[in-house]
């Protein structure tokens, strides 16, 4: 994904110009009145992977993109909140739940698009407690054989929920970092 170019200041609202700033290996816009740098850096998107027993909670998509397809719990992170806070906030924002014992299970960088996806394997506190949230249409626990596979949203969740299929069958649950 081409990074969009800064063409004013948000700082003083002056012209920018692209070029490689002193001690930096890499264009910014940079203020021509201010000096300020302009970064921009990657999207980290927060998520979670909540089990209760043998099923998973997904949760069907009301927004763009992907209206209507499957999904894991996740988005944006919000300035001034952990990885592990974005991905509570948003699980009770899609899902209406709460999770417990979340451990970090995928991490999956996808250049092109310049984001980050951090999911969290998490324990649901019931089977019961998880509602529909603003921008799901729907929210249901899936056991493996019922995950509908040509619905998921996102190739990066797909991942996420093959990995933990297969690390639930051999009894052991690592961590995946990849490129995608």
């Amino acid at each position: 994904m081409p990074i969009l170019p800064i063409d004013y200041c948000p700082s003083c609202g002056s012209q920018t110009k692209l070029h490689i700033p002193k001690g930096d290996n890499r264009e910014r816009a940079v203020c021509g009145a201010c000096d300020t740098i302009h970064y921009q850096n990657p999207k980290i998107v927060a998520g979670a992977l909540p089990v209760w027993q043998d099923k998973i909670l997904l949760c069907k998509r009301a927004i763009e993109p992907r209206y209507g397809t499957w999904t894991l719990p996740a988005g944006f992170m919000e300035n001034g909140e952990t990885v592990e806070q974005g991905a509570k906030r948003e699980t009770r924002e899609e899902a209406e739940a709460e999770l417990v014992n979340l451990s970090i299970y995928t991490m999956l960088s996808i250049p092109r698009i310049s984001q980050v996806y951090i999911i969290f394997r998490a324990d649901l506190t019931g089977p019961d407690a998880f509602g529909v949230g603003a921008e799901s249409l729907e929210t249901a626990l899936f056991a493996e054989h019922e995950i509908p596979w040509n619905e998921i949203s996102f190739p990066m969740i797909e991942r996420s929920l093959r990995y933990y299929f297969k690390d639930r069958e051999r009894g052991h649950f690592g961590v995946y970092a990849e490129d995608m």
